[in-house]
């Protein structure tokens, strides 16, 4: 039986509590959030379940070694005190990345990563007289070397490409929103599928997928076609087909409606295209329709969640544009629970209605708020709607 080890699932910056309540669902052990990180426990096993099921990890990482280094003659030494040839062939090829937040480094991540590239091709050469070959775009192995503070932490990248990349999206439109930042958004919603569910500016989609497969219990990265780990030494596949079919036979069927609408007829087309790569058309609807000139049409509870232009998507009247938001909301949308988010913070006070939650949330290098607005019916409508 394999042995429990130490892990690392980094996230974005926001999502540290989504990401650990994911994984003590799953089934973690010993589960501590850090700063974009969370640190837990599993075995090979829940290595293999964390990449294909975790929603806002954006890579998986095992440390091999940890030790105490104040400067780059230490980082090259303790580099080169790992058997590397346990986990790389000569023949193979590998990559490594580097994070650096060390006053005792003054040298950039980049040169980190190269004196470390340097440490391991020398460990081949010295014992064997030839060394693996570095390849950036796809690797054998891929690396990663921390170092906070004196403290050096060597880890296997067991994801290898970022897993927000899940394999259906071929189609975007400017500024798209990374799938584990949509993810999460909506498990911070509280969404899980048991009421109605509208994107009403969903462009290429990804909010609605994200949604769809949290509703059914979809692991988020069923449709991607490989993982760094399957190509360690020790990858047992037998056993990554029986986790990979454990969680297929969790999938469930939600039988609430989820709606996407755009005013544009090519982001329409791009979401439609979005969700069927993803083997979702039969629980997505998309519409070209104008949110503005929209009303509820489906029935009971419902959760609309959206990521309104802003930034450089933005080329019209602000506070016009939000007013328009709030108006819509407050006039066409009773009992439901709206989430939206932004970066432009100042704006949210033209939409006219209170917040009920504002949640700090990045979004690439963009600080934004994510906020919840409650919208009843009748008079208990009227008193909530007050202005911020």
């Amino acid at each position: 039986m394999d042995k429990d080890f130490k892990m690392v699932a980094t996230t974005i910056s926001g999502l540290e509590g989504v990401l650990a309540e994911e994984l003590k669902k799953l089934g973690a052990r010993d589960v501590n959030e850090a700063i974009r990180s969370v640190y837990f426990r599993g075995d090979k096993g829940f290595m293999y379940k964390a990449n294909i099921a975790l929603r806002t990890a954006i890579r998986i990482l095992k440390p091999i070694k940890r030790s105490k280094v104040f400067d780059e003659e230490d980082l090259y030494e303790a580099i080169q005190r790992v058997k590397w040839d346990r986990i790389l062939d000569v023949e193979g090829t590998f990559a490594v990345d580097a994070v650096v937040y060390s006053r005792n480094f003054t040298s950039n991540s980049h040169y980190i990563s190269l004196k470390s590239k340097d440490a391991i091709a020398d460990y081949f050469m010295f014992k064997y007289k030839k060394r693996p070959n570095v390849d950036l775009k796809d690797p054998d192995i891929k690396i990663h070397i921390h170092i906070h503070k004196e403290w050096l932490t060597i880890s296997l990248d067991s994801s290898g490409n970022s897993l927000h990349k899940r394999g259906y999206r071929s189609a975007t439109n400017i500024a798209p929103i990374n799938e584990v930042l949509a993810a999460g958004l909506v498990l911070l919603s509280g969404y899980r599928g048991e009421e109605n569910f509208i994107d009403p500016m969903c462009g290429s989609g990804t909010l609605l997928i994200e949604a769809a497969m949290i509703a059914n219990n979809i692991p988020a990265n069923i449709n991607r076609k490989h993982f760094a780990f399957e190509n360690w030494k020790d990858y047992d596949e037998d056993l990554y087909f029986v986790i990979q079919d454990s969680l297929l036979k969790k999938i469930r069927n939600s039988h609430f409606k989820i709606m996407g609408f755009d005013k544009a007829p090519s982001a329409v087309k791009k979401a439609r295209q979005n969700i069927i790569n993803a083997n979702l058309e039969e629980f997505i609807g998309v519409h070209h329709v104008n949110f503005f000139n929209s009303k509820k049409e489906v029935f009971g509870k419902t959760t609309i969640l959206f990521n309104p232009p802003y930034g450089e998507r933005l080329n019209i009247n602000v506070e016009d544009f939000y007013r328009s938001i709030g108006d819509t909301l407050k006039h066409g949308y009773p009992n439901s629970t709206a989430w939206l988010i932004t970066s432009d913070i100042s704006a949210l006070k033209h939409v006219g209605l209170r917040t009920s939650k504002r949640i700090p949330i990045k979004n690439a290098d963009l600080d934004c708020r994510f906020v919840k607005y409650e919208l009843y019916e009748g008079s208990k409508k009227q008193k909530k709607e007050v202005p911020n």
